[in-house]
C-alpha cells in the first residue's frame, strides 16, 4: 500500500494549512484501511503522533495538537486530511501519514508509511 501526502509548504506563523493523504495499491490489489493518522518528525526530535482517525470516525489527538489541529476524512475511502490553524514555529517538521488495515486474500495485516510532506513555519 502506498501513501501519498501533500499540502505542506512554507507558511508564516499564524497561517493555516490543510494536508492530504491518500492510500492506494497496484491495480487488482484488495485492501481495506482501518486507521489512518498523521505523525510529525521535527528536526532533532523523535517522531510523534499528531492525530489519528479510525474507520467509523473515532479520532485521537496528541495533547499538543488539541485545539489547532483537525483530522478528517474517511479511512474506508482511503483518504485523511489534517487541517492546521494558527501555525506556530514549533509545528515545523515532516508530516508523515500512516495507514493500517488488511491486504490480500486471505487478508493479512499491513501498516504503511508515506514519505510525508514538509511543513515549515517562519516566525
Amino acid at each position: 500500500v502506498q501513501l501519498q501526502a501533500s499540502g505542506g509548504g512554507l507558511v508564516e506563523a499564524g497561517g493555516s494549512l490543510k494536508l492530504s493523504c491518500t492510500a492506494s495499491a497496484t491495480t487488482g490489489t484488495v485492501f481495506g484501511v482501518n486507521n489512518m493518522g498523521w505523525y510529525r518528525q521535527a528536526p532533532g526530535k523523535q517522531r510523534e503522533m499528531v492525530a489519528t482517525l479510525r474507520t467509523g470516525g473515532t479520532t485521537k489527538y496528541a495533547d499538543s495538537s488539541k485545539g489547532r489541529f483537525t483530522i478528517s476524512g474517511d479511512p474506508d475511502l482511503r483518504t485523511v486530511y489534517l487541517q492546521i490553524h494558527s501555525l506556530k514555529y514549533e509545528d515545523t517538521g515532516l508530516y508523515l501519514c500512516l495507514a493500517d488495515g488488511r491486504i490480500g486474500v486471505p487478508p493479512t495485516p499491513f501498516a504503511s508509511w508515506g514519505q510525508g510532506t514538509l511543513v515549515t513555519v517562519s516566525s
